[in-house]
């Protein structure tokens, strides 16, 4: 293999950084082995036998010179050449997480296609050299690849010697942290109320200013705006401006809420940062910079605990440790006329919160499906369907097709599900109880929903 010494990461990840992309995580359970659905099978091929137990002390080495000191030291020598071949020759798949994870950071097409040799070598499949990285990943995240043996450690090392702000994310918790990759942005680890500073970072707004609809002349009929009522108090959150943001703290109807935007898995949610357990401050949300299955990860700037974006729950940190689960408010994903309309009081963020850009990633940049691996997604509905979410007064999680949803109640159809019931909201759709009560749903894509929520009951079945 003719490879370039000494190959610098740092000098084309600076170059990387400088490219913002704007996109998202999440959380998710750790790892099981379960059997493979026939899908999988047919879409990636029948996984490689995974050995069990701990690695050699020569294998051991070999991981530490090719992807640890590659990093931390930015090189890529004779060295880490003669110790990935080792890693190949293993029959070990499990140690192709720590190439994946060498692959994000690496830009040389060279290095590229010599991590997706070892890969296929590893799987005992020939991986084509288009979209390495991504290609990669999906078959690991598919065949559900257990992590090798002291995991978290090394890719520890080779993340946070990219962005030491992440040394207090990744530790351990209730977090499957084979799936957790980089979303092209630095962390945004502003302290609270000091988001009009700059950073580069996908950069949040805390106690965002608001004004009238009549005041809002910006902003056209058919803009997308997320709509949500606290104690009978109204505030819409222009998608324009989630699109950049992607994180609001605020306060409505004497609430304290964080608002995350997943622009990839095009879902807004609403959750109360109030009214906690004792001992526990407000949350103040914050985007980390990275992702898992094309899901953003948020995180609490105070204690830098993690959650689990759809779910709410913290999955590491001191909040985990208190078993802090947050309560959410639905989020009603409408129109700017039909929401105004039937909420003439409503509040609006203002336009200089957009900082003066207007993205339009929905219909742009994921047309075509996640621009991040996601593994094997569902096949009950395209990936990038839109379904209403909310979770049963027994536990169970339901999503409802928009699309048809729509069609059903606007002719006059009731569609109900255990506790649930669903009603027009503003030319959006929500989720109450029998008793008419709030039951904190949101709108999601398909593939979203169905990552957080592998035996989600759909509507229609």
């Amino acid at each position: 293999m003719a490879l370039a010494k000494n190959f610098q990461f740092r000098s084309i990840l600076f170059v990387v950084l400088a490219i913002v992309s704007f996109v998202w995580l999440g959380a998710v359970r750790p790892h099981a082995a379960a059997p493979l659905p026939d899908y999988v099978i047919e879409k990636f091929g029948t996984p490689p036998t995974i050995p069990e137990g701990p690695l050699s002390d020569s294998l051991q080495a070999a991981v530490k010179t090719a992807f640890i000191d590659s990093m931390t030291q930015s090189v890529w020598g004779r060295d880490q050449v003669v110790a990935l071949e080792e890693i190949a020759a293993s029959k070990d798949p499990r140690l192709v997480w720590i190439i994946s994870d060498l692959m994000r950071f690496v830009s040389s097409q060279q290095l590229n296609g010599v991590l997706t040799d070892a890969a296929s070598k590893l799987f005992g499949k020939t991986l084509p050299h288009e979209n390495n990285w991504g290609v990669v990943t999906d078959h690991l995240i598919a065949w559900d690849i257990p992590a090798p043996p002291d995991y978290l450690r090394a890719k520890r090392a080779v993340f946070t010697s990219i962005v030491p702000g992440w040394d207090k994310i990744f530790v351990e918790g209730d977090i499957d942290w084979r799936l957790v990759s980089w979303g092209g942005v630095l962390i945004d680890d502003r302290a609270y109320d000091t988001t009009d500073k700059p950073c580069n970072c996908i950069p949040a707004a805390d106690n965002p200013q608001v004004s009238s609809a009549a005041e809002a002349t910006w902003l056209k009929d058919d803009d997308i705006v997320f709509g949500v009522e606290v104690n009978g108090e109204y505030r819409a959150y222009p998608r324009r401006i989630m699109e950049v943001r992607e994180m609001v703290n605020d306060t409505l109807g004497g609430r304290h809420l964080g608002i995350p935007y997943c622009t990839l898995c095009g879902a807004a949610q609403a959750y109360f940062t109030d009214q906690l357990p004792a001992g526990i401050d407000r949350p103040v949300l914050r985007t980390s910079g990275l992702l898992i299955r094309s899901n953003k990860v948020m995180y609490d700037i105070n204690t830098f605990s993690v959650f689990d974006t759809f779910l709410g729950h913290a999955v590491t940190g001191p909040l985990a440790k208190k078993g802090l689960k947050l309560q959410q408010a639905s989020v009603v994903t409408t129109d700017w006329a039909t929401w105004k309309k039937e909420h003439p009081e409503t509040t609006v963020l203002v336009e200089a919160l957009a900082l003066g850009r207007d993205f339009n990633f929905r219909n742009n940049r994921d047309a075509n499906g996640p621009i991040f691996p996601v593994g094997d997604v569902d096949p009950r509905l395209p990936v990038h369907e839109d379904i209403i979410g909310v979770i049963t007064a027994s536990g169970k999680p339901i999503a409802f097709q928009r699309s048809k949803a729509l069609v059903a109640l606007k002719n006059g159809e009731s569609i109900s599900y255990e506790n649930i019931r669903l009603q027009l909201a503003a030319g959006g759709i929500k989720a109450v109880g029998s008793d008419g009560s709030d039951l904190g749903s949101h709108q999601a894509f398909w593939f979203a929903w169905s990552q957080f929520h592998p035996k989600t009951a759909l509507w229609p079945g």
